[in-house]
């Protein structure tokens, strides 16, 4: 009988997978029921869940996604109006780590951001402005870091043009192909700035190459991805850079509404003290005012400051424009979209709405990863208790991102509390009574607080690199493992005559068949298949001489230390082996 293929979406409500799959809606419940997953006609599951739950039903139907992820996706489109003007295009640099993104950046701001950045990288999304020809180009920053995954992802979506950052001596690595992959399922054009051509080993030719690999065809090469030869060390063709981001863009023939309520992206949220909730955000259609009612997410605000992202107080904002938003009642949250209210009470009432959406999403969507952690809860799992405090709320997800990613059958992250801001009583209260341990990215712990920590014996842990974070956990976890039992044979023995035996050693002779009998080391006694036990050799003799080792065919003499009666015959065989503990790496 052929199997069936059908297509579902990323997500889709068991109603509709039940149709997918003739199946009574009861029967698709039940099982669901079976595996944990306590889901109505109406709730959403996971393509992943959707995956195991019809090989767990035995059906002849193979699913598969609606759309292949790798494809390139059409950007959602707002439709436009005979009023609407043209707009700076919005740009993120992206590449891998350490090949001078934001050196790239600096030579463009002829500023030294490059030198402040902990560790050298990008630690979150930065936003700004800069003139060029007199037209103005928005541009996004985005971490190389693998840890930084989900805000490259982001960095992507907001943006029209995707400038790839490769290093001319270093080529093409992966978080190289990752934003380029982003950037494809963003729809957004790309320009390929191969830097460091200053460096000796710089090799041009070699990138494109690569480009061609990942299905990149240069323009010269018949293709229609734009590549720069740049150096950011020596700011070369910086200008020819950014007058090829303006010829795509202006192919693109981006444009926006002026003369509507604000609408926009949040990129960036963070707590600042006397000033509460500050967020930095992209607006992308509309005049933003200082006192505008926004919305975003599961919050509101009345914008009490509106600055540009240098910090300069500003009346209003347009499109292509980021801007730094104070005023919110709570953080919205990275990726949250906002858009401007006309009262206070609609502003509230939409807040409200949001934060029930999110509420009921967060309650009714299971992943397929969380239905294997069912599947297998059985099994026992050990736990590291962490509680994460970051700066802003794109690090926080990036930390927290990364931090599961370690998970293993055998243990796992449990991530108990999480925050944007300096650490806190609460979170040492929290740490306390849950035994976690707090770890702080790009904050601080107040005096106050580190007394309490020191008091309570609450471990307090705080990075300014990423990866030092995500390492320390990884360590930490690695120390909570069972070491591994390895065992490495040496040789055999085949036992020619038996001299002595009694309840704690024995004194034997026989013939090294395989290997190298050495003195000091384990063997282990059999008959056949059978294990008589086990016994530390304790001496070796070659004839009348002390021997330090003895290699096959040769004759020796050997005595065993045992922990109880071993009674060996002739013909009967030892392994020679070596036991020793070795600590497991995730």
């Amino acid at each position: 009988m052929s199997t069936q293929t059908i297509e579902i979406e990323a997500n889709i409500t068991v109603g509709d997978l039940a149709k997918k799959l003739d199946l009574p809606v009861v029967t698709l419940i039940s099982e669901l029921m079976k595996n944990g997953v306590m889901a109505t006609v109406n709730e959403s599951i996971d393509y992943d869940t959707a995956q195991i739950i019809v090989g767990e039903l035995a059906a002849d139907v193979e699913i598969k996604p609606a759309s292949d992820a790798g494809d390139e996706v059409s950007r959602s489109k707002r439709e436009l109006t005979d009023q609407a003007s043209a707009r700076a295009p919005v740009v993120a640099v992206m590449g891998h780590v350490d090949h001078g993104k934001t050196s790239l950046l600096d030579a463009i701001r002829e500023s030294d951001e490059a030198d402040k950045e902990a560790g050298g990288i990008t630690q979150h999304i930065s936003a700004y402005q800069i003139e060029h020809s007199g037209r103005k180009i928005t541009f996004l920053d985005t971490p190389g870091h693998e840890a930084f995954a989900a805000l490259r992802e982001h960095g992507a979506k907001l943006t029209d043009v995707a400038i790839i950052v490769v290093a001319g001596d270093d080529g093409i690595k992966p978080q190289t192909k990752e934003a380029i992959r982003f950037a494809r399922q963003a729809g957004v054009k790309m320009v390929v700035a191969i830097n460091k051509m200053d460096k000796p080993g710089a090799d041009a030719n070699r990138v494109k190459q690569q480009l061609s690999e990942e299905n990149l065809l240069i323009e010269e090469w018949g293709g229609d991805i734009v590549t720069v030869e740049v150096s950011a060390k020596e700011k070369q063709n910086i200008d020819k850079l950014l007058d090829m981001v303006l010829l795509v863009a202006d192919v693109e023939e981006l444009k926006a509404e002026f003369d509507v309520p604000a609408e926009g992206l949040v990129i960036e949220s963070h707590m600042e003290k006397g000033k509460g909730p500050v967020a930095t955000a992209l607006v992308e259609h509309g005049l933003l005012k200082a006192g505008d009612y926004v919305v975003a997410g599961a919050t509101y605000a009345k914008v009490r400051t509106l600055s540009d992202t240098l910090g300069r107080s500003i009346v209003e904002a347009g499109p292509s424009t980021p801007v730094i938003i104070t005023g919110f009642k709570e953080l919205p949250e990275f990726g949250d979209i906002f858009a401007v209210a006309k009262t206070e009470k609609e502003a509230r009432f939409k807040a409200e709405v949001g934060a029930k959406d999110r509420k009921q999403t967060s309650s009714i969507a299971t992943t397929g990863a969380q239905l294997i952690a069912k599947i297998d809860r059985e099994a026992a799992v050990t736990e590291y208790n962490i509680i994460v405090r970051a700066d802003v709320q794109g690090s926080l997800k990036s930390v927290t991102d990364s931090l599961r990613s370690l998970d293993r059958d055998d243990i796992a992250v449990k991530i108990v509390g999480t925050g944007v801001g300096h650490l806190t009583d609460g979170d040492v209260t929290l740490a306390e009574t849950s035994d976690s341990v707090i770890y702080g990215f790009n904050v601080d712990i107040p005096v106050s607080v580190k007394r309490l920590a020191v008091t309570k014996k609450v471990p307090v842990r705080i990075f300014k690199v990423i990866y030092e974070l995500i390492d320390d956990v990884k360590a930490s976890m690695e120390a909570m493992l069972s070491p591994d039992i390895v065992e490495t044979e040496l040789a055999k023995l085949t036992i020619k005559g038996v001299f002595r035996t009694t309840k704690e050693s024995i004194i034997c002779g026989g013939e090294v068949k395989s290997g190298k009998a050495v003195s000091g080391v384990l063997v282990r006694a059999k008959r056949g298949e059978e294990i008589l036990g086990e016994a530390q050799v304790t001496s070796l003799q070659r004839g009348q001489q002390e021997a330090k080792e003895v290699i096959k065919g040769e004759m020796c003499g050997l005595q065993l230390k045992t922990e109880s009666k071993i009674l060996l015959e002739e013909g009967d065989e030892l392994e020679f082996f070596t036991r020793e503990s070795v600590a497991r790496k995730l």
